[in-house]
């Protein structure tokens, strides 16, 4: 699932001329070939929460997130193979010329530090200086920021690198601003790390905020990284998924096989929240085919949610949020939601007990783009997708490939609790067995919301060699 195009970038924090130019020569250090595997390890860990997230999404580092740790690279980072850092290289070079401007630059990058500030005023807006406060010991600088300053509002905080000058603090470069919310919950989560590591390491000296994050400004990175992963997935939770006529779309799917039509259908119609779902419901550009709905040996129920105001279909009271089918053999239930599917699931089992047999379930959402998220604000955004019939046609023929993948071998209630390879070696049975079959492909569940199968239904009859 790809993400959403981020805004636009922010204005950049601007720097001085020598001290660029420093950069690049330190950039230019960290590419050697006696470097570049050093190189590797130090972004590696500043960005290591985004190696385990490619596991699960597609969420990658901002281009703030990996300026920061390069900057750490440069700053911060002792090389584990024994060679010198990059600011001492620079600092030790006799070969190459590095004019004095840039030298001046050293010391106090060497002692710079990353750093969560909270924007405590803005000063001068033409000039763009800003008055930050250190989350973490709560001392203040007074910075020029230029055209940055516009984009932040006094209460917001700016993880950045610090640099300490006789006469003056500068950032780095680069910020990333995130909502006063978002600052307290990294730098919770960071003085955690801060006070755990002091106790395991026996260091008292972690317990100096400016020699925390000298030494591990990294875990700041981390803990902005998992602020964007938790983001992403509230926001991702939020999402209401529709059909192209704005009804809640059914994605979150549970099979069950039964031989007990007449008591469920009787119990069903009393369970509360339900109820029968007419052949022709309004709305429904998903609903089944006339001839199948006029079908007595299929029943449908469905739930309604008149609290979906923001719905587009014809008014809240058209909200279908669940639909329970009932057919000869199976008893299919499609829901809105993963929690809305578990909501059910247990009224059923405590209602039916063994005359339900659990077959399984599907909770995959379509597929979308990932919606966009940022640390700026404590807002997530409402996202609706329409999911296109094609996507559908597509979850349901994942869900029931997994039910049917070990049919044959299961046993039946239909069969009278035989599985159906063992069924059709009776000459009694096998006629059975046929006309399960027959009938699942005729209620089959895709076929009903689409009008196509989702399902070959003779890779059931050449499983138990009809």
């Amino acid at each position: 699932m790809p993400q959403h195009e981020p805004a636009p970038p922010a204005p950049r924090i601007p720097i001085d001329p020598t001290l660029q130019s420093l950069f690049d020569r330190l950039d230019a250090l960290s590419r050697e070939p006696t470097f570049v595997v050093q190189r590797q390890l130090a972004l590696s860990l500043a960005l290591r929460p985004y190696a385990e997230y490619a596991q699960r999404l597609p969420l990658f580092p901002l281009i703030g997130e990996l300026e920061l740790a390069t900057l750490y690279l440069y700053a911060d980072f002792s090389p584990e193979d024994g060679q010198f850092s990059l600011i001492e290289q620079v600092r030790d070079m006799v070969e190459v010329h590095v004019p004095e401007e840039e030298r001046a630059w050293l010391d106090p990058l060497r002692h710079s530090y990353m750093d969560l500030l909270e924007v405590r005023s803005v000063e001068d807006q033409e000039t763009g200086r800003l008055t930050l406060r250190s989350l973490g010991d709560g001392r203040e600088f007074r910075v020029a920021v230029g055209e940055f300053s516009r984009t932040v509002a006094v209460g917001q905080a700016l993880l950045t690198r610090l640099i300490r000058l006789p006469d003056r603090a500068v950032l780095a470069g680069s910020a990333l601003t995130v909502s006063a919310a978002h600052a307290r919950a990294i730098y919770q989560t960071t003085d955690e790390w801060r006070r755990a590591m002091e106790a395991e390491s026996g260091s008292f000296d972690l317990g100096e905020w400016q020699e925390f994050v000298k030494r591990y400004g990294h875990i700041l990175l981390w803990q902005f990284a998992q602020a964007r992963l938790t983001s992403l997935i509230r926001a991702e939770e939020r999402i209401r998924y529709r059909t192209p006529s704005g009804q809640p779309f059914l994605y979150a799917l549970a099979q069950y096989d039964h031989h007990e039509f007449r008591f469920l259908a009787d119990g069903l119609s009393q369970m509360e929240g339900l109820e029968a779902e007419s052949p022709s419901p309004p709305g429904g550009d998903r609903v089944a085919p006339a001839a199948a709905a006029a079908d007595r040996s299929v029943h449908a129920w469905v739930q309604r949610d008149r609290s979906l105001d923001d719905s587009p279909a014809q008014g809240s009271r058209d909200a279908i949020i669940a639909r329970l089918t009932l057919t000869a053999s199976q008893l299919t239930v499609e829901c809105d939601s993963q929690e809305r599917l578990d909501g059910l699931k247990h009224p059923l089992a405590a209602a039916f007990g063994f005359a339900l047999h659990f077959r399984g379930e599907s909770t995959t959402v379509p597929a979308h783009t990932l919606p966009y998220t940022d640390l700026v604000t404590d807002a997530l955004p409402s996202v609706s997708v329409v999911v296109a019939g094609e996507e559908e046609r597509r979850l349901l023929a994942a869900f029931l490939e997994s039910v049917y993948l070990e049919w044959a071998d299961r046993p039946s209630p239909a069969l009278g609790g035989r599985t159906p390879r063992h069924a059709v070696t009776s000459p009694e049975a096998k006629a059975e067995v046929t006309a399960l079959i027959a009938q699942l492909e005729r209620d089959d569940p895709a076929r009903r919301r689409t009008g196509q199968a989702g399902y070959d239904y003779n890779q059931l009859r050449a499983h138990v060699g009809l």
